[in-house]
């Protein structure tokens, strides 16, 4: 873990040489959800793969950049999509720039996904507010032995989404008009989407979306002691008696329409955290 800690100085130390902002908050952009990075007064803007000991994304709808500015005069380090378990990185290297966002000054996480809707009251490109997760992930990026410097051996995660956020975000919805679902998030490996059993295995679980991604983030981001506020975009509907073949251009497309009511509401709530 000694080496982790180095390899975020690296990644901190290049990232300085463009950018000298102190970040307030660090924002993980998912599935065709970038569209909202353009929002944000660009000051610096660096591929991923120039980074130390980054990850490169490469699943579709990921430009694979991270931004730094300012968002509503909000000090903003976003990433142009993430990186999942399923291309083929370890945990500690899915979380890394969660931990870059730390070093660079971010107490606030906001995490977005596109996401599969398991609950029948969603409909497609309807937004939830992630109020509790399960993983089902087979590997957690805490395992091995910790490093007191960046957090505690045993985090505790009875709340790892800020409720003050999660109240705020409800708050800016209803001022915009945009109704939002409240609801818990189940992390799959994928990169295959599920069977109908399976599905009906995760709505028993009490799960109201899934996705391949976030739940990672969300458990760095409190070992981090961060505050957190996870945003499904659901792109897809995963009703075992109703199932249709998932589409990737379809799923694309309910993630853009999804994202306009993101690139509404993110800034609405960025705003109201200076």
């Amino acid at each position: 873990m000694q080496g982790l800690s180095q390899q975020i100085r690296e990644a901190v130390e290049f990232i300085r040489r463009s950018w000298a902002g102190q970040a307030r908050v660090g924002m993980i952009l998912g599935t065709g959800l970038g569209g909202l990075a353009e929002q944000i007064e660009h000051q610096a803007t660096i591929p991923y793969g120039d980074i130390p000991h980054f990850p490169v994304s490469t699943a579709p709808g990921h430009a694979g950049r991270l931004v730094c500015g300012l968002l509503k005069g909000v000090p903003i380090v976003a990433m142009e999509g993430r990186f999942h378990y399923y291309e083929g990185y370890s945990l500690q290297q899915v979380t890394f720039p969660v931990r870059v966002m730390k070093a660079l000054g971010a107490d606030t996480l906001l995490v977005t996904n596109a996401a599969g809707g398991i609950n029948p009251q969603l409909d497609l490109a309807d937004i939830v507010v992630i109020e509790d997760h399960i993983s089902l992930l087979p590997d957690n990026p805490l395992r091995g032995v910790n490093d007191d410097s960046l957090g505690p051996r045993w985090p505790d995660l009875s709340a790892p989404y800020t409720s003050s956020l999660i109240a705020l975000a409800r708050t800016s919805a209803l001022s915009l008009g945009i109704h939002l679902h409240k609801g818990v998030f189940v992390a799959v490996p994928g990169p295959n989407l599920e069977t109908r059993a399976e599905y009906r295995m995760l709505k028993a679980l009490g799960a109201d979306v899934v996705g391949m991604s976030t739940v990672p983030e969300v458990i760095v981001a409190v070992h981090s002691s961060m505050q957190v506020l996870g945003l499904s975009v659901v792109t897809d509907m995963c009703l075992p008696d109703h199932l249709e073949p998932a589409e990737v251009p379809k799923i694309l497309a309910n993630a853009a329409a999804g994202g306009a009511k993101l690139a509404k509401l993110i800034p609405a709530v960025i705003e109201q955290l200076k």
